[in-house]
């Protein structure tokens, strides 16, 4: 069965390490800080000056002036700091973010990136997304595998405009968790109930698959 959007998350957060600065981008990358281990400390970074981002907000939790650089609300752990943006990105194009997971339209064999426009669809902008991918050697792209219609996001080539060209390394999807090198996707673990074979048919870059393929597990 294809992971949801916890699942996602979840999984994600089982790569965090102590002592990590984590970027957490819009979208299914900020339920990670829901799940970050017990026993572990990270400092989870917003581009618009936020370091120390703590839980998703609930109803009881929620500051609407309280924001991370995509509008949505967060909340701040004690110990957060606050300052610019220019700031922030200094952290980022420094390389002092050791991870950074966010959101992607495509992905291709080559590591390369397509995560911010769809031609002729309204648009907020690149955001931070083209410093991040710049900036940091560690990244995780979590997406859906195929779209609504079923075509694969796992190309040959991306067919949209590039955010980044070689820079990721691993892809979480609802069906799989890749690596990406020697220009191939390699298979290293398959979501609970989702066989190999349906992750082959909704891969059109190519994959190389081991003999065996763990399912994940969510303790």
């Amino acid at each position: 069965m294809a992971l949801s959007r916890e699942q996602l998350a979840q999984r994600v957060a089982q790569e965090l390490q102590d002592g990590f600065y984590v970027n957490l981008r819009i979208g299914i990358p900020t339920l990670v800080a829901n799940y970050i281990p017990e026993g572990i400390e990270v400092m989870l970074q917003s581009e618009n000056g936020l370091l120390g981002m703590g839980e998703f907000p609930t109803e009881e939790t929620i500051d609407a002036d309280l924001i991370n650089a995509g509008k949505q609300t967060v909340t701040a752990v004690d110990g957060a700091s606050f300052f610019s943006s220019s700031e922030s990105f200094a952290m980022i194009r420094g390389g002092h973010v050791d991870l950074t997971v966010l959101g992607a339209f495509e992905v291709d064999e080559q590591g390369s990136i397509a995560s911010w426009m769809i031609p002729g669809k309204l648009i907020k902008g690149m955001g931070g997304a083209m410093d991040l991918v710049a900036g940091a050697d560690n990244i995780i792209v979590t997406m859906m595998h195929a779209d609504k219609k079923g075509n694969s996001k796992l190309l040959p080539k991306c067919e949209l405009p590039l955010t980044g060209f070689g820079c990721i390394k691993r892809v979480l999807t609802d069906l799989a968790f890749m690596e990406i090198k020697d220009g191939a996707f390699h298979l290293l673990e398959r979501a609970p109930g989702v066989s190999v074979e349906e992750i082959v048919s909704k891969t059109a870059g190519k994959l190389v698959v081991p003999e065996h393929v763990p399912e994940m597990s969510f303790s």
